[in-house]
């Protein structure tokens, strides 16, 4: 290739018609671009947000431009998972272990004001405030619910940011990255316990039958 023209010199003969399809770029932006441009969403609805994720999928707005047309019905075929709707403290185990069936590379979507950080039940008994407690999230679309536009917009800042990734940095590549693996299945009792915060929960236990105790 010369510094002036750009143009590729070589003893094979390439027609016209196709020179201008012929271009040259590194390996992680034939990775990205292909595992960007094909994203399996998963068929996961929660409540409200899950209806205007339905009509993002309609011929109306046309989520095939983007190659993420291809809903899937199980998490195993799946690389996107969309928490479009209010999380309850009952529905978080099964949304945990649905992510841990997912392959990797895997990410996640949250789709609305309840997803994103509990919404207007945020004080409720029964809703947590916001999925990112117990999943990694990539990106967030605010709203309640967010338009179709509103998700679309969403898909592509995931789609800009899978496409600035570096195979060797990315964290299913690392032999001990903290966003690989097993996420431990929350436990739900009396109340919604996390296990990677037990040993938080025993300490601010021991704190509080301290004070008792000297009272």
């Amino acid at each position: 290739m010369t510094a002036t023209t750009r143009t590729l010199e070589s003893d094979i003969a390439i027609p016209d018609d196709v020179k201008e399809n012929v271009f040259i770029t590194s390996v992680n932006g034939i990775y990205n671009w292909a595992r960007s441009n094909s994203m399996w969403p998963m068929v996961f609805g929660l409540a409200c947000c899950a209806i205007e994720m339905i009509c993002t999928a309609s011929s109306r707005y046309d989520l095939a431009r983007f190659g993420m047309e291809v809903f899937r019905a199980t998490p195993r075929q799946s690389d996107l998972m969309i928490v479009s709707g209010t999380v309850t403290k009952k529905m978080v185990p099964t949304i945990v272990r649905l992510y841990n069936q997912m392959p990797e590379p895997r990410y996640v979507l949250s789709m609305g004001a309840c997803a994103n950080g509990g919404g207007p039940f945020k004080e409720g008994y029964a809703v947590v405030d916001g999925i990112d407690k117990f999943l990694p999230v990539d990106v967030y679309v605010p709203g309640c619910p967010p338009t179709p536009q509103a998700l679309i917009f969403g898909l592509m800042t995931l789609q800009e940011k899978i496409r600035a990734q570096s195979i060797t940095s990315v964290p299913w590549y690392q032999k001990d990255g903290e966003l690989t693996g097993i996420v431990p299945i929350p436990v739900l009792g009396p109340d919604l316990v996390d296990l990677r915060q037990v040993d938080v929960i025993k300490d601010e236990a021991n704190k509080t039958k301290l004070v008792t105790t000297e009272a």
